[in-house]
């Protein structure tokens, strides 16, 4: 069946309990899939559970449109928070950029390489600088200057053309500007962003001379979904690189943005590729 010729995606947490292993890859094999990536986490402080399991439908005597509601009755036994996905649908993901172009660039150069099972149908941003980018990728470009006193109406112009485009993912590549608690609310964990390691330790709009000025040893880049609390939410991917009394300014900012580029493009792939739960406060990453 052409509609089967796809690869499915359990994400499931649950009360840990004995067996869910076991019933979930025998529904597996009896509805004739294959099994071809399994994972699994115990919380054990919580005595929760995490599941990710992906299989080949091709041999499915399960359509995929009626997967979801062939699995909710084994889901109810367990309890469980779930979701399927499959692939070949391509999330539709939103760009949020202001001045800074590393990172746009960096997601850009592998959308164009193949790498992410995505599509970008529209960059947003609160300046024109990057317009000639997003100009050269044929990829609409939307400036919707903020200031405090036209925020709440231009965030609510950014959420209506979201919706208008179907956007299921949306990546703050150096976008400047905090989201109100109505725009978080509107893409619950949907919201992913990018943010030197510094915090708290050096605030303000020149971490890297304060760092230098401390005589750091070494630099990071967080990735994390947003929360109300700034810079805080549930963390995705993280990376760090040594730097010595060798490296000036420029040369941490250079490093800085590096790690950004590549930890940013790693939390959107992971989420691409539907290896992500959010546990509370915190991730699970299936590898």
């Amino acid at each position: 069946m052409s509609e089967n010729n796809v690869n499915a995606y359990l994400l499931l947490t649950c009360p840990d309990q004995n067996g869910i292993v076991a019933k979930i890859t025998q529904f597996i094999y009896h509805s004739g899939g294959n099994i071809i990536a399994l994972d699994e986490h115990v919380n054990q402080n919580q005595e929760f559970f995490s599941f990710r399991v992906v299989w080949n439908m091709k041999n499915s005597t399960i359509p995929a449109s009626e997967l979801h509601a062939a699995f909710e009755p084994l889901a109810k036994e367990f309890k469980a928070h779930w979701r399927i996905e499959f692939s070949g649908q391509k999330q539709r993901v939103a760009i949020f950029v202001s001045k800074y172009d590393h990172c746009l660039q960096e997601i850009l150069w592998r959308y164009n390489m193949n790498e992410y099972e995505i599509e970008i149908p529209l960059i947003i941003s609160n300046h024109p600088d990057l317009q000639h980018i997003a100009n050269a990728q044929n990829i609409p470009y939307h400036v919707f200057p903020i200031t405090k006193e036209n925020k709440q109406e231009q965030e609510a112009k950014e959420i209506a053309l979201l919706k208008e485009h179907d956007i299921d993912l949306v990546i703050l590549a150096r976008y400047m500007q905090v989201l109100s608690p109505g725009f978080i609310e509107a893409y619950r964990n949907k919201i992913i962003n990018i943010h030197h390691s510094f915090l708290p330790g050096f605030v303000g709009g020149n971490p890297y001379k304060q760092a230098y000025e401390r005589g750091v040893k070494m630099i990071g880049a967080t990735s994390h979904f947003v929360t109300e609390d700034l810079d805080e939410g549930p963390i995705i991917e993280q990376d760090i690189m040594r730097i010595t009394h060798k490296d000036t300014i420029p040369d941490l900012i250079r490093k800085g943005r590096d790690l950004e580029r590549i930890v940013l493009a790693r939390a959107l792939s992971y989420k691409a590729e539907h290896r992500i739960i959010v546990d509370g406060t915190r991730t699970i990453v299936f590898g």
